[in-house]
């Protein structure tokens, strides 16, 4: 009995493989059977609908990864998925399943878009370890076609608002040889989402990627009018790097350039090598924070405070020059006003020791012995000579009226920092409170006419929305 229930288990096994094995076989045949009626006669030289309507292709894009940006080359680089889809009437099928998931070899095999990036400085197709490459075939005869590239594009930059810029980097693409009169472009999710750019996907360091704007627009040639699909990512430049590496230190170096206004104006040597070092310090800062940018032409937001930096610093030296001129010209003054002074005491002496040798009792030594006392009085002094740390150049002059601090220094003190925290002022407001985004170009937009009615309708509600993200 036992060896009967074994048998009778066995046979139903094999029976119901034998039949899977039999299904999955009819299966692959009708498959392949498809396959072989759809590319009888095919011709894919021609695209769908030649010689009779446009094509319509619809195209979307997932970013798998989004940077580096280049300043001095004003490029950037992105990873993406780009899909493309289209219906072609010639591979229409009924069969078991809807959609056909095919090799990527299949594609040489049917008609496909020429579609080429219109600003890509390089571009690249993944193979590894095969082609990157997705296709299906609904039974409709729309196919969906999926590659993955990675493009490095042009990205034209204004830089006058650095590093306080914004720019918006395009995308375009379009087909190669087909006018607009045989193929057109449009966004298959609409002028909104066809874009998606996951916040995980984004490899910026010095860029925040704060949206993205779509766009169609149409491209004049020699050779005729071409469908164009544009995406403008918008990149917001971070400010921290610029503020440690290059405005922190620009005003430190004027805060320490301002500090000679405390030293006193009779140390030359520390006041004058103060002031050198710190018009140095300038000059290497701002070489330093050229170096991340291209050559261009105009001055840039950096430019201007690097160069009223320079100024500050500058002014600070030419203050202590202008105090040790007038310093000099009044010791000048003082010097010249005590020797008149000297010499009209002498002058005065010897008059003095005149009349009283001729009122004498007429000893004509003793009067001689008088005059040379007093003359050696006034050349000597009345007091002990003076030392010399006490001599006129030193740190305390000889004289009293050039001691104390200068009105030009007093007046510094309290005018250059404040003129450069009123400068650091309005600097920042005008800088942070406008809007330095670059705007994408307006372009005109048009579409196929059988399609036009319900893109239409929503057209002006991108707009709308584009105005209130960007203040357009």
């Amino acid at each position: 009995m036992a060896v009967l229930q074994s048998t009778f288990v066995t046979f139903v096994c094999l029976t119901s493989l034998g039949y899977i094995h039999g299904n999955e076989k009819i299966f692959s045949d009708n498959i392949t059977r498809i396959l072989d009626r759809l590319l009888d006669g095919y011709d894919n030289r021609l695209r769908p609908g030649s010689g009779g309507g446009v094509t319509e292709v619809k195209t979307d894009i997932f970013v798998t990864s989004f940077g580096p940006v280049s300043d001095v080359e004003m490029e950037y680089t992105m990873d993406m998925f780009f899909r493309q889809m289209w219906v072609d009437e010639r591979l229409k099928f009924e069969g078991p399943t809807e959609i056909l998931r095919l090799n990527n070899r299949m594609v040489d095999k049917i008609w496909t878009p020429d579609t080429f990036f219109r600003n890509s400085k390089k571009s690249l197709s993944h193979n590894m370890t095969t082609p990157n490459k997705l296709f299906r075939i609904m039974q409709n005869g729309t196919v969906l076609y999926t590659m993955r590239l990675t493009i490095s594009a042009d990205c034209p930059m204004k830089l006058v608002d650095f590093p306080m810029d914004g720019h918006a980097c395009p995308l375009r693409f379009g087909s190669y040889a087909y006018t607009s009169n045989e193929i057109i472009f449009t966004w298959r999710k609409g002028p909104i989402a066809s874009v998606d750019c996951p916040p995980e996907s984004i490899s910026l360091l010095q860029y925040d990627l704060v949206g993205q704007t779509l766009s169609s627009e149409i491209f004049k040639s020699n050779t005729g009018q071409y469908s164009v699909q544009v995406v403008h990512f918008h990149l917001q430049r971070k400010l921290g790097y610029y503020l440690i590496q290059t405005y922190i230190p620009l005003i430190m170096v004027v805060v320490l350039s301002q500090v000679s206004f405390w030293i006193n104006k009779e140390s030359v040597p520390a006041r004058t090598v103060a002031g050198i070092t710190t018009v140095l310090t300038m000059t290497t800062l701002s070489i330093s924070a050229r170096q991340s940018l291209p050559k261009v032409a105009y001055a840039t937001a950096m430019d201007w405070f690097i160069a009223v930096c320079f100024a500050f610093v500058a002014s600070a030296l030419v203050e202590f020059a202008a105090v040790n001129y007038f310093a000099t010209l009044q010791a000048n003054h003082l010097k010249r006003k005590k020797t008149r002074q000297e010499k009209l005491e002498v002058l005065a002496s010897t008059t003095e020791d005149g009349d009283t040798v001729s009122q004498s009792d007429g000893s004509p030594q003793e009067g001689l012995k008088k005059r040379n006392h007093s003359m050696a009085r006034s050349e000597i002094g009345e007091g002990p000579p003076l030392p010399i740390f006490l001599q006129q150049g030193s740190a305390f002059p000889q004289i009293p009226q050039l001691a104390g601090t200068s009105p030009i220094d007093k007046y510094s003190r309290i005018l250059f920092p404040l003129a450069f925290a009123l400068f650091n002022g309005f600097y920042w407001y005008i800088y942070l409170a406008k809007d330095t985004m670059e705007r994408a170009r307006y372009v005109t937009v048009m579409f196929k006419k059988n399609v036009q009615n319900h893109l239409f309708l929503l057209w002006p509600l991108s707009h709308l929305l584009t105005w209130r993200l960007y203040g357009l």
